[in-house]
């Protein structure tokens, strides 16, 4: 079971990523840095529902690391959300459109989990 403090800051974190990404539609000057920063949160939301988040975010560079991949599907997440956001951190130039509705999967991936491991529907 996840403890109320984790709860609150997965679900915090969950709405703060969906309103960056709105902003990111409503904002194109800002979309690059909005859409990386709502990636991030989704992911952080995330390693606060499944525990300490500096633990999880351990787990998972040392996964990256890895030459083969555990056969874990939410590691898997968690090292795609990480490859997505190196990605787009390192582009120069962002097709926007693609990013939003990248970003937009990623959040639905990650409100998922975390309602799962909260039990508690997260607003839009």
């Amino acid at each position: 079971m996840i403890d109320h403090y984790r709860r609150g800051w997965a679900l915090r974190y969950l709405r703060e990523a969906k309103a960056e990404l709105e902003a990111a539609r409503k904002m194109p000057y800002m979309a690059p840095s909005l859409i990386l920063e709502a990636i991030r949160k989704a992911r952080n939301a995330i390693y606060y529902s499944l525990g300490e988040p500096a633990f999880i975010e351990n787990v998972v560079r040392e996964a990256m690391e890895k030459p083969q991949i555990e056969n874990d599907p939410v590691l898997k997440c968690l090292i795609e959300i990480e490859g997505v956001m190196q990605q787009l951190a390192q582009l120069e130039e962002v097709n926007e459109e693609k990013a939003i509705q990248q970003a937009n999967s990623l959040i639905q991936i990650a409100s998922e989990i975390v309602e799962t491991l909260t039990g508690e529907k997260v607003e839009n």
